[in-house]
């Protein structure tokens, strides 16, 4: 270990920069966040440090820099592009003790500036000893991702529990698994969806009713495919699930992202194949919550869209069990994004509908004249077992049948193919698309040729698209 890591209490403590330009104003703004009393020796200063100066926020001590200005201070910090100055400031420093970095000069630093991940008054700091600064800011970039951003918060109200936690366990030990309880459960959960007078209360129950083991449940989407699609609180739930109960429409490298060591259930359904029934998935979700385990649904696209995500949590919500939703992207606006297809467009569409294509056999209840309106966008989901009828009904009711259509088999995925031709061409289409399918319908869909930009292709190792065209 080339650097021991330290986290230095700075408030109110003198650190002495050497230089004003904008170098040192990045080291200030640091400083001044940790709250130190920033000293400044600079032949001039930059706009920023000029502006700092003017609201009392930094002292400029000096035009040029002395020895002796490093008497009485805690840090010193050399930002020039002066290397001559830069070797004063940090022999002057070595010969009276006093921690120094010069800036982009690792052999003359007795301390580094790590990158930062701040969730104060939790800090993640990372280092690479100075090697290779850049490859610390790509990681802090990923650790930043997966914290969640009111971690902070989360740490202060744990904080003022403290002293309550030690009054109800003695033990280390018991105190500490009662805060990996809290950290790990609802608490956690109630925090990170912003509830925080519920997430006090939480605590205040879990300390006066210790055997409890409450579970709760999380709606979750998972987009419509591509795993760079799922949303980061998606992301960080699927970490925390116990168990996770998930459809036949999440993608492999989707369900990839779930934690190691949490159970994972199929309920997923296919056209004309429902392997477990919506009763049955109700039930085993209130089930395993009321065994204390956090409990994640995941659902293909948004959990709200056609996905029977209200009548789950509805059965939650009727056995009193704590839940939360994760919204996702849903098909519709994924795959026409991947496919080039704006779902409106000035020119073409000022409207856009989304609609289920499960269709009654009597096609009673629905409202073929507003579906067949021209100059706006159909998407339809699950249609493409009923393409025939969905074609016929919006041709009679108005739509003329040369009416581009589109049908995105396996949207946003490595396989995604875009079929493209006319309304009275969609059933050819439907069958020859691969499943999960979406159809659009509308002149947006002309747009398809100029803005195809996705589909990865194995063998190629590029994005290309893939279009077969029966026009």
């Amino acid at each position: 270990m080339d650097y021991l890591p330290l986290f230095a209490d700075l408030k109110n403590r003198p650190v002495l920069v050497v230089g004003g330009g904008e170098i040192a104003a990045r080291k200030i703004e640091l400083l001044r966040r940790a709250g130190a009393r920033v000293l400044v020796a600079a032949r001039d200063l930059g706009h920023e440090l000029q502006a700092l100066l003017e609201i009392d926020a930094i002292e400029w001590i000096a035009h040029r820099f002395e020895p002796q200005q490093l008497d009485g201070v805690f840090l010193v910090i050399a930002a020039t592009d002066d290397n001559a100055l830069n070797a004063q400031v940090f022999d002057a420093a070595n010969a009276r003790h006093k921690l120094v970095n010069v800036v982009d000069d690792q052999p003359k630093c007795s301390f580094i500036f790590p990158s930062i991940v701040d969730r104060s008054p939790l800090v993640v700091a990372i280092s690479s000893s100075g090697t290779a600064p850049v490859l610390a800011r790509l990681l802090r970039e990923k650790i930043e991702a997966l914290l969640p951003a009111n971690l902070g918060q989360m740490a202060e109200v744990a904080g003022q529990w403290r002293d309550k936690v030690k009054q109800r366990y003695r033990s280390m030990s018991e105190r500490r698994r009662f805060w990996e309880r809290a950290f790990n459960g609802l608490f956690a959960s109630q925090m990170s969806a912003g509830n925080v007078n519920e997430a006090r209360r939480t605590l205040d129950h879990e300390l006066e009713n210790d055997s409890d083991n409450q579970g709760e449940i999380t709606l979750v989407g998972a987009g419509p495919g591509d795993s760079g699609l799922l949303t980061l609180r998606g992301l960080q739930v699927m970490q925390l699930a116990d168990v996770v109960l998930y459809d036949h429409l999440v993608s492999d490298e989707v369900l990839e992202l779930v934690r190691r060591d949490a159970d994972r259930i199929c309920v997923g359904k296919r056209a004309g194949a429902h392997s477990v029934s919506q009763e049955e998935t109700n039930a085993m979700l209130v089930e395993l919550a009321q065994q204390g385990k956090r409990v994640v649904r995941l659902k293909g696209g948004d959990p709200f869209i056609f996905g029977r995500g209200g009548e789950e949590l509805q059965a939650a919500k009727a056995a009193g069990i704590p839940f939360q939703v994760v919204p996702g992207i849903t098909a519709a606006a994924g795959a026409t994004a991947y496919a080039g297809i704006p779902l409106t467009h000035r020119d073409h569409a000022q409207s856009v509908l989304f609609v289920t294509g499960h269709l009654r056999s009597d096609s009673e209840g629905i409202d073929w004249p507003t579906l067949a309106r021209a100059r706006q966008t159909l998407a339809i989901y699950m249609g493409t077992l009923k393409a025939a009828e969905i074609a016929a009904g919006l041709i009679k009711h108005g739509r003329v049948a040369s009416t581009p259509v589109a049908v995105i088999g396996c949207g946003t995925r490595q396989n995604q193919q875009v079929l493209t031709g006319t309304l009275d061409q969609l059933e050819a289409l439907a069958v020859a698309a691969p499943t999960p399918a979406l159809i659009v319908v509308g002149e947006v869909v002309n747009l398809h040729g100029q803005l195809a930009w996705f589909q990865y292709s194995a063998q190629q190792g590029a994005r290309e698209s893939a279009v077969v065209n029966l026009a």
